[in-house]
């Protein structure tokens, strides 16, 4: 895609969204590393209800670590891979704890040295909770950037690559929630749809939805 597109389609989602954020609930670094942690291969809807629970209860490491792995899976056991989860984020606030006084570290290392914590969710927490202009690359965003042309690529990794050069410096901060919301409710992997999509004559999708 050239770089007059790129801009023109960044443009039209800004104004469509100005201000646009993930749709886990959070009012701390803490509670959105929790969410995001929880959401893999699970909804956001289905976390929200999960952490809404959860949060009023425990929303710190110490407060977590107090109710240990069977006392967090009864507030989690709706999500999918609780048992697994439940175990990565006491582990994880275990080490906030003793190793970061109960706070969320702000560098990408220290993130990904937690237990459940992978690229994609550190990208999440620097990019959300601290302002970092990085862009986490889930399922929605990769179907867009190859299906667009934005930004193809085979794998999370050189799709996220290519995105950081492709996005223009002032949308970077904002990117990957533009991106990850016209995946899930525009361009959805089984039918897209296009007749509707403000970037449709940017794409460049050969199979786009035709209108009804």
């Amino acid at each position: 895609m050239k770089a007059a597109d790129r801009q023109e389609l960044f443009a039209r989602l800004s104004e469509l969204n100005p201000k646009p954020t993930t749709e886990l609930e959070y009012s701390s670094p803490f509670e959105l590393l929790v969410a995001v942690t929880l959401s893999a291969q699970a909804t956001d809807v289905g976390v929200n209800k999960a952490t809404r629970r959860l949060f009023p209860v425990a929303n710190t490491p110490a407060a977590i670590l107090a109710l240990g792995e069977e006392g967090l899976k009864k507030y989690i056991s709706t999500i999918g891979l609780y048992n697994a989860k439940a175990a990565n984020v006491v582990a994880a606030c275990r080490i906030l704890v003793e190793q970061h006084g109960g706070e969320v570290p702000r560098d990408r290392e220290s993130l990904e040295a937690l237990p459940g914590v992978g690229r994609k969710t550190a990208n999440v927490v620097l990019n959300t909770a601290f302002g970092e202009p990085t862009i986490a690359v889930d399922t929605h965003i990769f179907r867009v950037a190859n299906r667009t042309g934005l930004a193809p690529g085979k794998t999370v990794r050189a799709v996220e690559d290519k995105l950081m050069k492709a996005v223009p410096a002032q949308y970077r901060l904002d990117a990957h929630h533009w991106l990850i919301l016209h995946g899930r409710y525009v361009c959805k992997a089984r039918k897209p749809d296009c007749p509707q999509c403000v970037i449709r004559d940017l794409c460049r999708y050969r199979d786009k939805t035709p209108a009804a």
